[in-house]
């Protein structure tokens, strides 16, 4: 018998994954996470990056992955908010390739039964 996960369970799984994708730089899973249309913006120290995910992707496959570097990467999902086929989260990640601390802010929508990453907005700790 199968328990079906409430919607907030199910994000927190999805954003599971991408933690573990981004950790050993899966750049494969990660489009998979992502809807093609995505957009990705946000600040590196103070340079405003926007646009698709694509220069993330590309950031991730152009060196060894966080796990390889053995960086203290941690990250938690700190806040899940759901309505019907639409989700919001914030991620909090420590030690990105061991130096960057960032909080992000995700947009998800459920489209034929999967949640796909439409946005994410991203800037350094503070």
């Amino acid at each position: 018998m199968s328990i079906e996960q409430s919607p907030e369970a199910q994000v927190e799984r999805f954003m599971e994954r991408y933690v573990d994708a981004v950790y050993i730089a899966d750049v494969e899973t990660l489009r998979t996470l992502f809807h093609p249309a995505a957009a990705m913006s946000g600040y590196l120290g103070d340079t405003l990056l926007t646009g698709s995910p694509e220069p993330f992707f590309t950031d991730l496959a152009g060196r060894p992955s966080m796990e390889q570097a053995k960086a203290p990467y941690k990250a938690k999902v700190r806040d899940i908010h759901t309505s019907g086929l639409t989700a919001s989260c914030r991620l909090e990640e420590t030690g990105f390739f061991g130096t960057m601390d960032f909080v992000n802010y995700f947009h998800l929508l459920k489209i034929e039964g999967q949640w796909k990453i439409v946005s994410k907005l991203f800037q350094p700790a503070q």
